[in-house]
């Protein structure tokens, strides 16, 4: 068991430590799996995958129905997927995902907090070459034979698996997302939970006070009520 999953396993519950911002994100998942594939979980693999995430921040199986008859109401808020990127303070790289009704509010917000922070917003695509997006799928570790899991996943996109006695991690490529969801399902392992993330192919390292700075700012972007995601190159 590697350092990566380690740290993978922190991100995640850091992230969802904070309830009420944890159930809003994934009734924004929610939203946008039924925007993008129907209400009908049987039909919509991202749909699933947004059912399975609020099983594990254990949302209410009745926010869960609610978010789904929301975002299939004729009346629902047009939201859409808009992401961000810049620099801030050191010249550390800033990916922020967002989902929202109001793209004029959101990227005033994302602006005011890249200047209060001493960075700036860059153009769309600027980062392309400084992040990977990768899917990372968190299995029940219930008996499973690792070796063999990872024999069957190979041709499915598999590009890294690790384990510890609780959980599985499999990772694979953006783009191989759905068939390796697909995969897995057809082989009855239950997928606890699915993460899509932007690794940083490179990064850079910051002492403690510089390292404080940049925590201040990405706690600022994680505040705004449109950002879902915010992602780094910080080591």
């Amino acid at each position: 068991m590697g350092r990566a999953f380690e740290f993978r396993k922190a991100r995640k519950l850091k992230r969802w430590g904070a309830m009420a911002k944890t159930f809003t994100r994934i009734g924004k998942e929610i939203s946008m799996a039924v925007k993008e594939g129907g209400p009908s979980p049987d039909n919509n693999a991202r749909l699933r995958a947004a059912i399975q995430n609020a099983k594990a921040a254990n949302m209410p199986k009745v926010n869960v129905e609610n978010a789904i008859k929301k975002a299939s109401s004729k009346d629902s808020a047009n939201m859409d997927e808009v992401n961000y990127e810049g620099y801030g303070p050191y010249g550390v790289a800033v990916f922020i995902e967002t989902v929202t009704d109001n793209s004029t509010r959101t990227v005033a917000n994302i602006r005011n907090i890249f200047k209060k922070s001493d960075g700036s917003l860059g153009t769309n695509g600027s980062l392309e070459f400084i992040f990977d997006r990768k899917a990372n799928f968190t299995l029940k570790n219930e008996g499973i034979d690792i070796e063999e899991l990872e024999l069957d996943l190979i041709d499915h996109g598999l590009e890294e698996i690790e384990a510890d006695e609780e959980e599985i991690l499999v990772v694979t490529d953006f783009i191989d997302s759905g068939a390796m969801q697909k995969a897995l399902e057809e082989k009855g392992v239950e997928i606890a939970s699915v993460e899509y993330v932007r690794n940083p192919l490179s990064t850079v390292s910051l002492d403690d006070e510089q390292q404080e700075l940049i925590d201040k700012m990405i706690e600022r972007f994680e505040d705004d009520e449109d950002v879902t995601q915010v992602f780094t190159n910080l080591e």
